[in-house]
Formats: structure tokens, sequence, C-alpha cells
């Protein structure tokens, strides 16, 4: 479902780089109070056969009593309530759903602008269809704001403002309006097609939607499905709701899509049925005439159209869909009118709908800045991330560009939505040496194994959620020919309130299984530094490793370069040594596995904490000794099963350690999705706390009593 897989804002502190604020999900903040309005307001909204008196309930968000009345907005339980109201009722509507939207990211502290770019063509598509008969399927989940409060769940969203620090649970977000799930992008079209074939094999007339925007016009797949989808023929409307801005400053500087009289006339005309008629006269005139004589009057159909359109439409009809536009995105008459002229079409194929909106377009009411002034007010709290605190992130880039320093080849590759403020700083230092692609995932890969074949040292930089969707390439273009392309593998793990659409669960199993892969994973900053400068020098096979979203409390000052550890790849380390039980940490895991240590320690268990470093190749001689001077083991990673732990019993089996009395025991994420929560919360549920470790090696030396108690 859309709305399951949207980002859940909630539980959100401040997190400070330098002069600048971003947020980090790791805490909380206290929940604001807002006074309810005593008065309320009162509309007679006009529906189908009758007309029903309604009466707004307080506002959820209220501020102080500034907060300006929504009465349509307030009467609206579903998207019938927009069958009848009029234009000018439906431009209100926007202006009360982008204000009520404005209070609730103001609150939550979460990016607004791709949700209030798509206010009025949210308003416009649910007027003129009849969901959910008719499917929406939304490309991007930050955009369905908007479609969330016209359809049924405002109450929901007013939630995810109140910051209480309680996980929302997905369940309430699930909707019939939902019929298909936004995770990365780019699936819309290809789920909009199978739903529109399987509609036309069951004989059904219901319409089908996919709305798509400029960084989903970066994937590969999105042209995949245009392209099959103008092969089938099959009925189904795509809308790209084009903001006007790309990843590159050339192509900002570039002239925009024009909004004109012009324009809209021709956008108009194109989507009429009269003209679309005269156009199937002539396409099936032109046939009868002779093949010649068709394929003359398409071209003269093709060149006319793009003389009068914007530059690239022709690339859609190329692909086989109907082209309409360009559409003012923010002009409630002419959506309406375009739409209802393409919901009327029976037989038209596949169409696509250009809407230009813009992002910057915002709310400017008082209350809205009073809002978020008093919530980063509240930000000095106890509970908040000190000011001084840094990311993981922070320091790997600080790490590499220490060795860029000393590796006049290393170049940087980013692929994901969005970057982390820390890499716009790597950006800005490497200049023509930072490549960002977006949503282009597989070409990242490719791209990357092209740049170290040319002999450069290409650092490839992308989030675990998003490397999955470039897996093929991985293997193919870069393991299976031993390409030295170094993978850093940001957001790996729990991401609180990102939820499992972001979640960094799988890449210690897809990445360990690969033959020429080396697979590593830094406990603390000084070893990610130390990482980074061993990835530079490996030239004769891919490397990765892994590190988790979150500040870290280690260290608050710079440190040198890295010490590369060439000559130990594969080898672990212990940090602690004690006779009972061996904790064997993977990656930012390895510091709980001290937590764990340090609450065992004053039940008098002597622990060893081991931090692992490598997942491939494994440390056999540390397994050994461990194996060796302990009769109990714990693995402990933040991943699925199927990653480290998996390779550490393969290893234990075939080394006949089973055989020789080891007890072990593996601690991994469980093997469901996390729904979004704050980081503790996750961690707490997934069974990988400091508590959770130290309750698993009670249990282990059968001291079941304690470990109970420990969990209370």
């Amino acid at each position: 479902m859309v709305a399951v897989t949207a980002q859940y804002p909630f539980g959100i502190c401040p997190h400070f780089h330098g002069n600048s604020r971003t947020l980090s999900p790791e805490t909380e903040l206290c929940a604001l109070n807002f006074p309810s309005r005593i008065g309320y307001s009162r509309l007679n909204l006009r529906l189908k056969g009758h007309v029903s008196e309604v009466h707004s309930l307080p506002h959820a968000g209220d501020f102080s009593g500034e907060y300006e009345p929504t009465p349509i907005l307030d009467a609206i339980e579903s998207p019938m309530n927009l069958k009848n109201l009029s234009t000018k009722e439906l431009k209100q509507l926007a202006n009360e759903v982008r204000s009520e939207l404005s209070l609730i990211m103001a609150k939550t502290q979460k990016p607004s602008r791709s949700s209030l770019a798509v206010v009025e063509l949210s308003v416009a598509i649910h007027h003129v269809f009849h969901a959910p008969v008719d499917k929406i399927l939304w490309d991007v989940a930050e955009q369905t704001y908007a479609h969330k409060l016209l359809t049924g769940r405002r109450q929901i969203m007013q939630k995810l403002g109140e910051l209480n620090g309680h996980s929302v649970p997905a369940a309430d977000f699930e909707s019939e309006f939902d019929p298909f799930g936004a995770g990365h992008g780019c699936n819309s079209i290809s789920a909009g097609l199978g739903m529109a074939v399987a509609r036309d094999f069951k004989g059904k007339r219901d319409r089908v939607m996919a709305v798509i925007n400029n960084e989903t016009t970066m994937a590969g797949q999105v042209y995949e499905a245009m392209s099959n989808a103008g092969y089938l023929d099959s009925n189904m409307i795509v809308i790209l709701n084009d903001s006007q801005h790309s990843l590159h400053p050339k192509l900002e500087e570039a002239s925009k899509t024009p909004i004109n009289a012009l324009s809209k006339t021709l956008s108009k005309l194109q989507s009429s049925k009269l003209f679309r008629r005269f156009r199937e006269l002539a396409k099936a005139l032109t046939k009868k005439i002779g093949k010649g004589m068709y394929e003359w009057a398409a071209k003269v159909d093709e060149y006319a159209r793009g003389m009068i359109g914007p530059p690239g439409s022709t690339l859609f009809e190329e692909l086989g869909l109907y082209y309409i536009g360009p559409v003012d995105g923010h002009n409630i008459e002419d959506l309406v009118c375009v739409l209802n002229e393409v919901a009327s079409l029976d037989s038209m194929g596949p169409v696509l709908v250009h809407v230009i909106t813009k992002e910057e377009l915002q709310v400017g009411d008082n209350q809205i800045n009073a809002v978020a002034n008093k919530i980063m007010e509240g930000a000095s709290s106890s509970d908040t991330i000190p000011c001084g605190t840094r990311t993981y992130s922070d320091f790997f880039v600080e790490a590499l560009i220490s060795e860029a320093e000393r590796h006049k080849d290393i170049v940087a590759v980013h692929a994901g939505m969005g970057m982390e403020p820390s890499l716009h700083l790597l950006k800005d230092v490497f200049a023509e040496k930072f490549f960002d692609v977006g949503m282009a995932e597989q070409h990242a890969v490719t791209f990357s194994a092209g740049l170290a074949r040319g002999g450069l040292k290409p650092f490839c930089i992308i989030p675990s959620a998003f490397l999955q969707r470039a897996y093929d390439q991985v293997i193919h273009d870069v393991d299976r020919q031993k390409v030295p392309v170094r993978f850093i593998i940001t957001s790996a793990g729990l991401v609180g309130s990102d939820g499992p659409i972001q979640c960094g669960a799988f890449d210690i199993a897809f990445m360990s299984c690969l033959p020429n892969m080396i697979v590593m994973a830094p406990s603390d900053e000084i070893e990610l530094s130390h990482m980074v400068a061993t990835a530079a020098l490996i030239d004769d096979r891919p490397v990765c490793f892994r590190y988790p979203r979150g500040a870290l409390s280690v260290m608050e000052h710079s440190f040198g370069s890295g010490i590369p550890i060439e000559e130990q790849v594969g080898k672990g380390r212990i940090l602690t040594e004690g006779k009972d039980i061996a904790l064997l940490g993977y990656g930012s895991m390895v510091q709980n596995c001290l937590r764990a240590q340090s609450v065992l320690s004053k039940l008098g268990v002597e622990v060893t904490v081991a931090d692992a470093r490598f997942c491939k190749p494994l440390d056999i001689k540390l397994l050994r000794n461990l194996c060796k001077n302990h009769s109990y083991l714990v693995t402990v990673e933040e991943g699925s099963i199927g990653g480290f732990a998996s390779h550490v019993a393969q290893f234990l089996s075939l080394d006949g350690q089973f055989d020789a009395g080891i007890k072990w025991r593996p601690i991994t994420l469980p093997d469901n999705y996390i729904e979004q929560a704050s980081p503790k919360e996750q961690l707490a549920v997934s069974g990988l706390t400091g508590n959770h470790i130290a309750a698993t090696a009670l249990s282990l030396l059968g001291r079941t009593r304690e470990a109970l108690l420990l969990m209370c």
C-alpha cells in the first residue's frame, strides 16, 4: 500500500553538523500541547442527492487559537465528498490542505516541498476519478500526504505531528485507496500496467493512474514500463509531476518548460475527444491509402507535436504514450479540465499528462512558523543530542578526504534519494570528482566499475536499502570480474522513523555470499577510518563496508588518517577477555556487546568481547581460539538471518567445533520487517540492546531466572 510505505515522521530530534542543522531520529522530543478551538465552524456541503450540515471538529494541531479554520477539509471523510465541489471550493480546499500539511511537517521537521507541490494535483485527481474503484498509484511516498488527508486519514496524519515518541502501527496507514506500495520509487507504472492488463482480462472498466516525478524518471524501470505499456497499448494514465529541478546545476540553468495561454490551449486540445477522434481517423485513412502514406503522416504528426510541445515530449511518443501537456499543476481549473477529458476516453491506450509544479510553493501563515520556532526552542531539552555529537557519515567523509590527499585517483559516486549533509561537504571538496546519479543505483554500480577499469579508485556510496536495486550489477559487473569497486553501504541496519522502507537489513547477507567480495564493518569511527584507508589500497577485488545511521559517542573531535589493515584483511580483534562466555560482535553491535559485558560483570559473569571486523573472509584463528577457551559463544549483528551468523555457523560446523561441544547462539534482526519507531524502540523490539544480549548469555549459562529479571 502506498500509504503504508510512507516515511513516518515522529520521534525526531535536532542534530547539529557544524553551523547547519539536520535531524536525527535518535531521541524523542516531548509532545507539545495545543489548546483546542472553542468555536465550531459550519458548512453546508453539497453531496449527491441531498444537502448535509457538517460541523467541523476541534483541530488537533491548533496553535494558541491562531490556526486558520478549515471548514471544507473538516467535511472531507472520503474522496466522494469532493465530487460536487465547485472550482472555487476546490481551490479553497487545496489551500486548507496545504496549510494543514505545512503545520504537520513543521512539527515533525520533515521535508515538505514535494508533498506541498502536489496538493492541487491530488485534489484534482480525487475530484475527477473515483477511487478506490479507479486505481491511483503514487511512485514516491513523500508525495502521498495530501492524498492521505483526502482519503480519511487526517487523524493519523495529525498524530504524526504530536512528536510523542510512540510508534504508529503500519496498519493505521493501510487503506483501500492504496492499491500498491511505493517502495523506493519507479515501480508505479509497472504495477499500474499489470493492473490495467488484469482489468482487461477480467472485462472491467476501472481506470488506472500512476503518478511519477523527476527523481523517478532517473530510474531505468520507468522507461522499461513505458515501452511495454506502449507495446501492449492498454488504457492507463501516467502523470509526470515535473517540479523542474535536476541534480545537475547546468540543467537547472537551462530554460524551463513554459506555461502560457498557448500551452494551456494546446493541452486542452490534445486531451479533447474531438482531437483524439480526428487523429485516429487520420491514422485509419492513411493506413488504407498505403504503408508509405501512413509512415509519412506519422512523421508529420511527430514533427508537428515536437514543434508545439516542450523539449523531450517526443520521447514519450516514441515509447508509445500519447503526450498531453504541459499543464499548470497549481491551476485547479486546467487540471480538472484535462483530467476530465482524459478520464472520458475509453480506448486511448497509455497517456502521459505532463504537469508542471513548483516545490518552492509554501504557505506563509505566521502560525506555521511559530510552531516550527516553538519546536526548535524545545530542542534544548536534556533528551536531545548534544550539539557536538557527530555521525559515522561525518567521520567517513573526513577519512575519505584525508585518503584523497594521498591517492589522487580516488573519486566518489553517490546514488539514492537525497544525500546526508556530510556528503554535501564531500561533494563540495571533491568538486568534479564527485558524481551524484540520484535514484539510478544500477547505473552507479556499473559506472563505478567503468571508473575502476579506467584506472581510478571509485568509492560507490549507496544506502543499504537502495543497493538492493543494483544487486545484479554488483554480481556481474563488479564481483564476477573482480573489479575493485569500494562499496560504502550507509544507513545499514535499523533507521528509526523511516521504518522498513529504508531499513538496511539485508546487505550483510547479499554481499557476503559473493565469491570475490571482501565484506567488513567498523565497530566505531576509528575502525571506520582504518577501513577507508584499507579499501583505498585494495586493487585486485571489490570491497564493501557498512555503517549505521545516527550519532556516535566515542569521540567528539577530529583524528588523523586511518591506518591500512591490508595485511590483516580477515583479522578480528579481542577487546576484553573473560572465561565464562564469548560475545562476538559484527559492526556497530560490538558497542552493544560491550554494554552487555558491563551488565554481566556486575552479575559475576566474566565475558570475552571480540570484534569480528570481517564477515568475509572470516577470522578462522579467532573463532577457533574463542571456541577453545570458552564453552559458550554468542554472535551479534544488526542484519537479517543469513548474514554474519550464517558464515560463523558454516565454519563451526565444517571445522567440527559443534562436535567438540561449543554451544552457540546467534542474535540477528528478527525474520520480519521492523516498523517505524524510535531507534531505541526498534533495538528493543529486535532484541539487540545490551540487556537483551546479556539476557541471552545468562540463558545460555542456565541462569534463566536472572535473564528474565534483566528483561523486566
